[in-house]
């Protein structure tokens, strides 16, 4: 995971990126295009105008799921465990958990998630559970979740988390 530099980060600019959203992320947006593809011939045997509110709506729909699914990025820095993610104004920004506060990382290890190489990721809060950060299909989620496991306990062992 230290291959990744600072410079490889575009959400968090001071941070260490740790994972992202995997390919199986992408398969929800895609079974919507495909459905779109016949609710818009449908739509051109009623009225071309009929047809062109269909293509807009599921362009900007479709195009809004996958620069969700894009916005999402889980990073650390010196003071804990971010997750950036939105699109909209209204939406972007970060949460996150400070080391001090880690209780741990975990994924869940399946059948599903060995083949396709997409983890689900659980980041939990030592005190409350409405705090904990949990990502489903994410890559390198397994890896991600050994360098916060390792960097948590160095911090323990150095007893920088008073």
């Amino acid at each position: 995971m230290e291959r990744h530099k600072e410079t490889d980060l575009s959400a968090a600019t001071h941070g260490i990126p740790l994972c992202r959203k995997a390919w199986t992320a992408y398969i929800p947006p895609f079974l919507m295009a495909v459905i779109m593809v016949f609710v818009l011939r449908l739509a051109f045997n009623h009225s071309q105008l009929a047809a062109a509110g269909v293509l807009a709506a599921s362009t900007l729909l479709i195009g809004y799921r996958v620069l969700l699914i894009r916005s999402v990025q889980l990073y650390y820095d010196d003071t804990g465990v971010w997750l950036y993610s939105g699109v909209l104004p209204w939406q972007r920004g970060v949460r996150g958990i400070k080391w001090r506060d880690l209780d741990g990382a975990s994924y869940v290890q399946s059948f599903r998630s060995w083949l396709l190489r997409s983890w689900k990721v659980r980041v939990s809060h030592r005190f409350t559970d409405a705090n904990d950060i949990v990502l489903s299909d994410m890559a390198r989620g397994r890896e991600a979740v050994t360098l916060i496991n390792e960097r948590h306990q160095q911090a323990l062992r150095d007893d920088r988390l008073a």
